[in-house]
């Protein structure tokens, strides 16, 4: 019987030693003249694992990690090739069976069911394991009973704000039939800290695939466009790879899986620009424009894509649908709290112990995250700050701990969840630097369409600067809170919009950090 052993060819495995351990094995393999097939799988997200090389018996897979190069020899050695087990090979490097390994036992895998388990560009793995049964039922549904169903699973939006994906897919329904209509799924992961995308379509490709031909049946659009980050290699090379199986499978083309609806598919490449995560700024560089952000309205949702009724979703998004779609809208709203539901993928980093992807239902503290599940500061050093959702999220201190995963729960503390990248700083973080830092953001990454993004934010770095020399605090600290407040609400996107999030909590939270007492702050609130 072929023993099946499973190396991750995600970017992150890559990027320590995976396509070296996978070759030692298959050269070893070979000449020991050993029945087995090494299965190039997607991460399982237990990134200080990686890479993490799992073997398959009786259906159970048992896991060894993190195995650099140098470690295949003595595995070799002591039976790994004939299928011998932890208690046989007696390993330090052993995990035991990696579906009971702690931290996945205690995540909620919806999105991430199949990543990490099947052969990312196999379309019968896919298959196999419960794919394109949404786009089945999806099928067999009037296209408005499509974007029924997503609506009432309260799936929001994965990117920013978490706007409901069902009313924006409702008003691209609701234009003109015979237009043309688009899909673009934004998979420009540019935040700090972020992941999940790029393992989602590094390890799952065909997922991506199936939630945006739903989507498209939906609301009648016949095309769709993955604007993908230009750092992601890897992802481009299984997306076009899962295309080309779809397309030959008759999952795309004109005639989807014989339905008589028409949804063709690419894949293309950013240019490195972090404004291009603005879905109007997007849009700019997919038609061949520098990444401008365009003043709204009109909305893409009735003007987008080369003029056209265009659905914008993120990444996460669309790969949540095809569960809602096979399960039914209930399956995936009893998860989560308020008007928060279903899961979020939420990436750990940082100075922490167990950084990695963890998909759980909305809900969990900020504190079991960072503590429980991340196991603290990789440092041995307290926490002093968290920062979630990315480079624009407000810094949390640990009396914040408490926060509930949740939109409106950040919200309410002035803090916003974005894609769910969790940055943790222990105590010798200066946040003064870090408030600076997203000023200086900022002003590199401005595309200087309006004024309030592009100036304020270089004035918001000279001024940080005069602060760190110590040059009268108090005035050029009340400069930097004017900045902000001009930023919040002039700018014309979140570039420059949510820029003062990380600024202010980092002044409300730390002001010792500012030269400025925390007496002071109340009384400058008063």
């Amino acid at each position: 019987m072929t023993l099946r052993i499973f190396i991750p060819r995600d970017a992150a495995a890559v990027s320590v030693g995976a396509d070296e351990v996978a070759s030692l094995i298959s050269a070893a393999a070979r000449k020991a003249g050993a029945d087995v097939q090494v299965v190039r799988n997607g991460s399982r997200g237990m990134l200080w694992l990686e890479p993490l090389v799992e073997i398959e018996r009786d259906g159970i897979r048992y896991g060894y990690g993190p195995v650099n190069p140098a470690d295949v020899p003595a595995l070799i050695k002591a039976g790994l090739l004939e299928g011998k087990l932890a208690a046989e090979i007696k390993s330090p490097l052993s995990i035991g069976v990696v579906d009971d390994h702690p931290y996945m036992k205690r995540q909620t895998r919806l999105t991430f069911a199949r990543c990490g388990i099947t052969d990312p560009v196999s379309l019968s793995d896919y298959r196999d394991h419960d794919g394109y049964k949404g786009l089945e039922r999806a099928l067999g549904m009037k296209p408005i009973e499509i974007v029924d169903e997503v609506a009432k699973s309260g799936l929001r939006g994965r990117g920013g704000a978490g706007f409901p994906t069902g009313i924006k897919w409702k008003t691209v329904h609701d234009t003109p039939m015979g237009q043309q209509k688009y899909i673009v799924c934004n998979a420009d992961e540019g935040d700090s800290g972020t992941f999940a995308d790029r393992m989602i379509m590094e390890g799952d490709p065909f997922l991506l695939i199936e939630g945006m031909t739903i989507a498209g049946i939906a609301v009648g659009a016949t095309r769709g466009y993955i604007y993908l980050r230009s750092e992601y290699p890897h992802a481009q090379k299984a997306l076009n790879a899962a295309i080309a199986a779809a397309r030959k499978a008759g999952y795309l083309g004109p005639n989807v899986s014989g339905s008589g609806h028409a949804f063709e598919l690419e894949v293309r490449m950013g240019a490195g620009a972090y404004v291009c995560g603005e879905e109007t700024s997007l849009l700019e560089s997919l038609e061949g424009r520098r990444g401008l952000v365009r003043a709204k309205p009109p909305l893409p949702a009735h003007k987008g894509l080369f003029g056209q009724p265009t659905v914008i979703n993120n990444v996460l998004s669309l790969c949540a649908v095809p569960y809602i779609m096979a399960e039914g809208a209930k399956a995936y709203a009893d998860y989560g709290m308020g008007r928060s539901r279903g899961t979020m993928p939420i990436q750990l980093a940082g100075n922490l112990k167990f950084g990695g992807l963890f998909e759980t239902a909305f809900g969990i503290t900020l504190g079991e995250l960072v503590d429980a599940i991340g196991g603290g500061t990789l440092s041995g050093r307290p926490v002093k700050a968290v920062q979630v959702g990315g480079p624009l999220g407000a810094y949390f201190p640990r009396k914040l701990f408490d926060t509930p995963f949740d939109y409106e729960a950040f919200a309410a503390r002035d803090g916003l969840i974005g894609h769910a990248g969790v940055v943790v700083f222990d105590d010798t973080a200066q946040m003064a630097k870090m408030a600076r830092f997203a000023f200086d953001f900022c002003s590199v990454e401005s595309c200087g369409k309006c004024t309030p993004c592009r100036i304020g934010s270089t004035r918001g770095r000279e001024t940080m600067d005069k602060v760190m020399a110590g040059q009268n605090v108090e005035k050029n600290l009340a400069v930097i809170e004017d900045l902000c407040n001009t930023m919040k609400f002039g700018s014309l996107c979140a570039l420059g919009g949510f820029t003062p999030y990380p600024v202010t909590s980092a002044l409300t939270h730390f002001p010792e950090d500012f030269g400025r007492p925390a007496k002071k702050l109340a009384e400058a609130a008063e």
